[in-house]
């Protein structure tokens, strides 16, 4: 027992050198400074967001803002300099000789290449994060600055914007070595796979539990706030990662739209007594205004025609009570095909009392309205068949996709930031219309139906009803709030998501307009903005629970916060889950790798994480372990050895510690843990026949 406690020591003396080493990097890491070069929406968002690792930041602008979209940030700013960022006497104010990143973000791409160079020069270390969309340049400048990362907010903020469009359970998409994850939210059902199990069986080599919500309760708002012994219950919301099954998009959402006669099933099955008037009414919206004018034309015509056709056969048998219905029906349709020589030439009724010549002028004036009716019809007709020939036979040599019929994504705008967003539905398979005021090259989308049009015009024609989602990314945040408005009116039930630039007017109208998805590109490109300036690089990014989850690649190096610990201890200390790890100089990889890796330097670690992870890890301040695991027996010989291996691996200790733990019973191990890694290693040693409880210490 001495031994033991020897030993907890000496842990503890080595823990307190680890902590103090922290702390000491922390403060140094805390007065480092950072400079932002623009001031204009990304700017102010990318200052508010490195104040939060509370570090001093620096900006530089040409003019002297006159509008803070961010009203804390002229507060939050350390040194202020009015002056062109590619001026070397400009930086050297702003003190680029002591700053650890710069972050150029003006609006001028070719000013913040050149202040790069600038920055460079008088800082041979400083980390470099310009907003740049020249890839192909960036990429160069990146092997031969070095130290230097390019984004370019619209392709940041498109990832958002794509799905949100999308309105599925998936919240995520991001590629991993030619993998496709997928992020999940999913409020459980009875027959549910997971329903009755507990959480932590749910976690597999291809998924990762990131969130158990029970019914009626708030979400956790970080990582590992939930119960890994809890049962899953209907109600219960479940949030995972799962490298997403092939051809699993394809599926969902299939390219080709439904065949006509889908309308007329689903006009039908939603039919009820209340809603009949609202349905026919939506019906006839959604088909009318779909068609071209020839089809409306002949639309009217056939409902027309098939009202008079009615009325005749009434009328012939009010007149002529002795003819039969079929001898109505058809003397109305020989009339209403240019017959009226026919019937009034010779033709007589089987069981007509008097000829027909004595029927009263205005019958006789019906039927010749009768067949001249008919005669328009049978030309509209030749009309509507002409024009169909001429449709297919250029459709042939120029093929157009048609607009989908239902459950597609209305795309308004095709900007730079539009385009991005369509590029990325085709990507997920998901059908879409793009309307635009200016023609663009078809062969930019060659299998996205485009509406060059104002949005009045385009929206009748869009089959805005059947959509499933409306996506407005203009560049005016008025006129987009006017065309969402306009599009709620059409379809209440549509999704809405409109683009601001501006953070204030977004928190404004937010909660007047609960339907509508508001997002500002600034704001969500800014916080990889922030993480890149630490040198942390960010693949890709999601919402979850109101909250950004950045996809973070780390490169371990000697140092590090990370270097030398497991990867439970990394994700339960810093409150992150780690999805890839890649051991140093190997080809090979693992997704959604087990707790019991250890990282060493040059290893590669890929991890979701929110600002506040990553806070930690930039400062290596881990969360106070806060669970013992007392042990009371073991029930065999061999599950001594067994356990002491479950113990080493959870633990991180070395199997002699370990083994002397095993063979000292009962006892309460001396290292602290994490509320997950104490149930997991009481779960690990009952299998192998150890009894174990998990002992919550406090504070």
């Amino acid at each position: 027992m001495s031994g033991s406690n020897a030993l907890s020591s000496t842990e503890y003396c080595h823990q307190q050198k680890v902590n103090s080493t922290q702390t000491t990097t922390s403060q140094e890491k805390k007065q480092n400074l950072f400079l932002v070069c623009g001031l204009k929406s990304l700017g102010q968002h990318c200052i508010a967001v490195l104040k939060e690792y509370n570090v001093k930041v620096s900006a530089i602008d040409d003019v002297q803002p006159e509008y803070w979209e961010v009203p804390e940030v002229p507060s939050l700013i350390e040194n202020l300099i009015i002056g062109d960022c590619r001026q070397l006497s400009v930086l050297e104010q702003a003190g680029i000789r002591q700053c650890r990143s710069i972050l150029l973000v003006t609006r001028n791409e070719r000013m913040n290449i050149e202040a790069a160079f600038a920055s460079r020069r008088m800082n041979p270390h400083v980390r470099i994060i310009v907003r740049s969309d020249k890839q192909n340049f960036t990429e160069l400048l990146y092997k031969n600055l070095g130290n230097f990362v390019a984004f370019e907010p619209t392709h940041l903020s498109a990832h958002a914007f794509a799905l949100a469009a999308l309105g599925s359970e998936a919240i995520g998409y991001f590629t991993l070595e030619g993998q496709l994850l997928r992020v999940i939210e999913h409020q459980v059902q009875q027959k549910d796979w997971c329903n009755g199990k507990s959480v932590h069986r749910l976690n597999l080599t291809t998924r990762r539990i990131l969130s158990h919500t029970p019914v009626s309760s708030q979400p956790p708002t970080q990582f590992y706030e939930w119960n890994p012994e809890a049962l899953v219950q209907a109600g219960d919301t479940l949030v995972y990662i799962e490298v997403a099954p092939e051809l699993a998009l394809s599926e969902q959402y299939p390219e080709k739209s439904q065949p006509f006669w889908w309308e007329w099933q689903q006009f039908f099955r939603g039919i009820t007594a209340k809603n009949l008037q609202q349905q026919i009414m939506r019906f006839w919206q959604s088909y009318y205004q779909s068609q071209n004018q020839i089809r409306r034309i002949a639309t009217i015509y056939a409902i027309t025609v098939i009202i008079l056709w009615l009325i005749g056969i009434v009328l012939y048998r009010l007149y002529y009570p002795h003819i039969s219905l079929q001898e109505a029906f058809y003397a109305t349709a020989v009339l209403l095909l240019g017959g009226y020589g026919d019937l009034f030439g010779g033709v007589k009724f089987t069981s007509q009392p008097q000829p027909s010549d004595y029927m009263p002028w205005w019958l006789r004036l019906f039927s010749l309205g009768l067949t001249l009716i008919g005669q328009a019809f049978v030309g509209v007709l030749y009309a509507l068949l002409t024009d169909a020939l001429v449709t297919s036979r250029l459709q042939f040599f120029n093929r157009h996709p048609q607009i989908p019929q239902r459950n597609h994504v209305v795309l308004i705008g095709l900007n730079r930031l539009g385009q991005r967003v369509a590029g990325i539905l085709q990507e997920l398979n998901q059908p879409l219309v793009g309307i635009d005021t200016t023609t663009l090259d078809q062969s930019t989308f060659p299998k996205i139906p485009l509406i060059v049009d104002n949005a009045n015009a385009a929206l009748a024609v869009a089959n805005l009803s059947y959509a499933k989602s409306i996506v407005v990314v203009g560049d005016d945040r008025m006129e987009n709030l006017e065309i969402g408005l306009m599009a709620h009116a059409i379809n209440p039930a549509i999704r809405l998501i409109i683009r601001s630039q501006d953070r204030q007017f977004s928190e404004n109208i937010a909660p007047l307009f609960p339907y509508a998805q508001v997002l500002c590109g600034a704001a969500l490109s800014a916080e990889v903005f922030a993480c890149a300036a630490f040198g942390e690089n960010v693949l890709s990014f999601f919402h979850l629970n109101a909250e950004i989850v950045m996809v973070t690649e780390y490169k371990i190096e000697e140092g590090d916060t990370l270097n030398g610990l497991l990867l439970s201890q990394i994700a339960h200390g810093y409150g992150v889950v780690p999805i890839l790890y890649q051991k140093a100089r190997q080809h090979n990889y693992s997704l959604m790798p087990w707790d019991d890796v250890k990282l060493n330097a040059s290893d590669r670690l890929i991890v979701l994480a929110a600002s506040s992870g990553l806070q930690r890890i930039e400062w290596g301040e881990m969360l106070p372990r806060l669970w013992h695991v007392h042990i009371e027996k073991a029930l065999t010989k061999n599950a001594i050895a067994d356990g002491a291996e479950k113990i080493a691996s959870i633990t991180g200790c070395n199997f002699t510690t370990a083994r002397q733990w095993m063979n000292d019973l009962p006892r309460v191990l001396p290292t602290p843990l994490y509320k997950h890694q104490a149930q997991g290693l009481v779960r690990q040693l009952a299998k192998v026949q150890v009894l174990a409880n998990a002992i919550f210490i406090g504070q």
